[in-house]
């Protein structure tokens, strides 16, 4: 599954023997194990693509994610009020993930998308994320990224950046000009668990411009309240389940007959066995 990505989004037998280093028939079954699963799909020509059991969990989660129901439900309400674009993210793996956009002005080129990945280092959504991991994550991140880190402006040293993001974190927000896009800024605020854990952030983007007017002093208090009903939200639906899905009374659509396709299996005899390789389990 880490094979597929942006840019990557279909894959031949030869390139997950190239990518895992085992055998053909190794491959072959877990391709098998894959498709059984619905997450991946076979295709004409032996290729295969992601399946249709992955849209049925992305389904799962739109019911039942509390970040993405508690953060579109404000998102949505300010979005709509305020005619001002937003973006929705969390923090992935050594990224974050856009999870939610709402995008009322058009005349801002719409960048961002749910599912995809960016940069932990570039633009407010992330800064502000990275200022509110612990200490050990942050130490972590400047042992394996610290040329990312000087590039984005964050600290020439290990010194540099803890301070940097420390006096990012004690602000509350973070601005950013021109990074996720050209003529664009955006203004982020914290989004965090019932244990106040960084789960992600929600962005205010525009025109770069407005941060030489008085718009900008309009839209700090809006994205850290924001931001705070979302955190609070979040706690309510932990204790009460009571943030609900537009559609959660709807009853589940039948499983697709697309997702009991099933991968053909390499043969069953001696010599298929003899070259199954390694014992690593997919991914």
């Amino acid at each position: 599954m880490e094979f597929f990505k942006e840019g990557r989004i279909s894959a031949h037998l030869e390139d997950i023997v190239e990518m895992l280093g085992t055998s053909k028939a190794t491959a072959y079954r877990y391709l098998g194990t894959l498709c059984d699963a619905g997450l991946l799909a076979p295709t004409t020509g032996g290729v295969y693509v992601l399946g249709p059991r992955i849209i049925e969990l992305d389904r799962l989660m739109r019911r039942s994610d509390p970040l993405l129901l508690a953060g579109s439900k404000v998102m949505r309400e300010v979005g709509a009020r305020r005619k001002l674009n937003m973006v929705l993210a969390s923090f992935y793996r050594d990224s974050i993930m856009c999870v939610d956009i709402t995008w009322p002005d058009l005349s801002i080129p719409a960048k961002f998308e749910r599912g995809r990945p960016m940069s932990l280092f570039n633009g407010a959504m992330a800064k502000i994320i990275l200022a509110h991991l612990s200490q050990y994550q942050l130490r972590n991140l400047a042992l394996h990224h610290m040329d990312e880190i000087r590039a984005a402006g964050l600290g020439d040293d290990w010194t540099e950046f803890r301070s940097h993001m420390a006096d990012l974190a004690r602000q509350g927000y973070a601005i950013t000009r021109g990074e996720m896009m050209p003529g664009g800024a955006g203004i982020a605020a914290p989004i965090f668990d019932t244990e106040h854990k960084i789960l992600g952030s929600i962005t205010i983007a525009f025109p770069e411009s407005t941060l030489d007017g008085p718009e900008i002093d309009r839209l700090k208090p809006w994205i850290v309240d924001a931001a705070a009903r979302i955190t609070a939200m979040i706690a309510q639906e932990t204790d009460s389940h009571s943030i609900e899905a537009p559609d959660a009374a709807a009853p589940a659509p039948a499983r697709s007959a697309a997702a009991s396709r099933k991968a053909p299996r390499p043969a069953t005899g001696s010599g298929a066995r003899r070259s199954g390789g390694g014992k690593r389990s997919p991914k």
